[in-house]
């Protein structure tokens, strides 16, 4: 019996090792905060508190997204607990589908060795192996859109009339985007496609295209939960696809401004150094030209190029960028730097010993970025503070912030009720930029009842002789530490614990509270 692996099985495996490259790495660094901690908490908060239509904040309504990620993340967590590992699968599962739809489209228009080369590209880009497990919206979206430009592209491409099954695929495709992250999961690739048919002039296609089945499926599956939304809270529509899409896209008043040349350094960074061997397929080449080199026609190559140019555009325009906005662009320039590849190296003698080394480097970077980045974020992080609170802490209790707000406190702690967030919530309504404040009364506009968490300052002075109160706050804060009543519990390496009542000794990171003492919080039990 034969046992040799065919060639599309090495492929397979291959893929199969990046993906499990990507999950060891996901396992080895805490939570990145803002964006690991609010998105992931929003995902054990809907399980923990089983509203699985609105995204809760610290229990306050959170419209910024749509309820994809965090669905999928209640999932996760339902299963595997609450660890870094079970909220990064989800981003995780999504890069391996970014990762198989390319091959699966690579091989079929090109060969097995670009196809192959594409993978390794993407696969052991940083754009994969750390982008790849960053717990938010980005990965999810990028994924699906490829998946639709990629299925309405072959759907076109199948004769003279759309093949229908692949063309209501993409619009599933775009159904699943349009969840992820709103709506540029069917903006993007309706316009990537429509450039692209203009282009080969294949624009007499769309006459015979399957239109009232596919947005059938569309709507069947996007449509619900924002209808329900818009019935329980009113003014969500208006919140979310004029405040959260269209105004931060149009505005120049959000954060993270830069310049138009932005995403290009990006993309240099996601995918380095294979993006400098895609610029070998810039120049305007012929369908013979193609076959004899890389074995891809003229209008796959176009389609690259649309995909690429048409989204890098979209996205340079809007004055906030964000790095991982520009992941869906990576396929398409993963298989251009393999075909550039094919071009400038494959024909010399050393090409598959620099080509490894080149993967090796990539690697050893993404592990050094991994194991590093925990301790250059241990002072903004409450990992150590959360770990005592879990331990000393009763579920009935309540914790306090103010000054700064705690988002990975309540997802490591694993807190069961909210946080009482304290301000001057009058005054920030008036000055508040674009940041923490303005997520929690924004979305408090929305419920009255899940608004009560936030509070004045002058609650701190209330509790402050009662037992069964915590407050976090950064070092340095004063806001309790010259409080009658309010004790130094826990000097963490960016935070400090304060409880209420007094007479308490404060505890170090080496002597924390022994966990069999009392219940403690859920997040007590991962430490006995």
């Amino acid at each position: 019996m034969n046992k040799t692996l065919s060639e599309q099985q090495k492929s397979w495996l291959i893929l199969a090792v990046l993906w499990l490259a990507l999950l060891i790495l996901a396992s080895l660094r805490p939570f990145a905060v803002p964006d690991e901690g609010r998105y992931g908490e929003i995902g054990r908060w809907m399980l923990v508190s089983g509203d699985w239509l609105t995204p809760r904040l610290n229990g306050i309504p959170f419209f910024h997204k749509p309820p994809y990620l965090y669905w999928l993340e209640a999932i996760s967590v339902a299963i595997f607990g609450v660890s870094e590992l079970a909220l990064r699968l989800v981003p995780a599962l999504h890069a391996g589908l970014m990762l198989s739809a390319l091959y699966l489209a690579a091989r079929r228009i090109s060969t097995e060795r670009i196809a192959r080369r594409a993978v390794i590209m993407l696969g052991s880009s940083l754009g994969f192996l750390v982008g790849g497990q960053y717990i938010n919206h980005d990965m999810l979206v990028a994924s699906w859109i490829g998946v639709a430009i990629w299925c309405f592209a072959f759907a076109f491409m199948a004769g003279d009339k759309p093949n229908p099954g692949l063309a209501r695929l993409g619009f599933v495709a775009c159904a699943l985007g349009m969840l992820s992250k709103g709506l540029i999961g069917l903006a993007l690739p309706g316009l990537v496609i429509l450039v692209w048919l203009i282009w080969t002039r294949q624009l007499k296609k769309i006459l015979h295209f399957p239109w009232l089945s596919g947005l059938a499926l569309f709507l069947a599956i996007a449509l619900p939960w924002f209808v329900l939304a818009q019935r329980t809270y009113p003014e969500f529509f208006n919140y979310m696809f004029i405040g959260q899409q269209l105004n931060r896209y149009t505005a120049a008043v959000y954060n993270n401004p830069q310049p138009v040349w932005f995403y290009v350094l990006a993309l240099a960074l996601l995918l380095f150094p294979w993006m400098f061997f895609a610029f070998n397929q810039m120049r305007r080449v012929t369908a013979t030209t193609l076959a004899s080199e890389v074995s891809m026609t003229d209008t796959w190559w176009k389609l690259c190029w649309s995909w690429l140019l048409v989204i890098l555009v979209f996205f340079s325009i809007p004055n906030s960028k964000l790095v991982g906005y520009i992941l869906p662009v990576v396929p398409p320039l993963a298989l251009l730097a393999s075909m550039g590849w094919q071009r400038a190296m494959a024909h010399r003698a050393a090409s598959g010993k620099i080509f490894a080394g080149i993967c090796l480097v990539n690697g050893v970077i993404a592990l050094g970025i991994v194991l590093k980045v925990g301790d250059v974020t241990r002072a903004s992080r409450t990992q150590d503070l959360a770990q005592v609170l879990a331990c000393a802490a009763q579920p009935s209790d309540t914790v306090y912030v103010s000054d700064a707000f705690p988002y990975d406190l309540p997802l490591y702690a694993q807190t069961i009720q909210p946080m009482v967030v304290l301000n001057d919530w009058p005054m920030l309504r008036q000055q508040a930029g674009d940041g923490w404040q303005r997520e929690l009364f924004e979305g408090a506009d929305f419920d009255a009842h899940a608004a009560q968490v936030l509070q004045p300052l002058s609650v701190l002075a209330q509790v402050a002789h009662t037992p069964g109160h915590w407050f976090a706050g950064r070092s340095g804060s004063t806001l309790v530490s010259n409080q009658p009543g309010w004790t130094l519990y826990f000097k963490g390496a960016g935070w400090d614990l304060y409880r209420s009542g007094g007479g308490t000794a404060e505890v170090s990171a080496a002597k924390s509270p022994e966990p069999a003492q009392h219940k403690g919080l859920p997040g007590c039990k991962q430490q006995r």
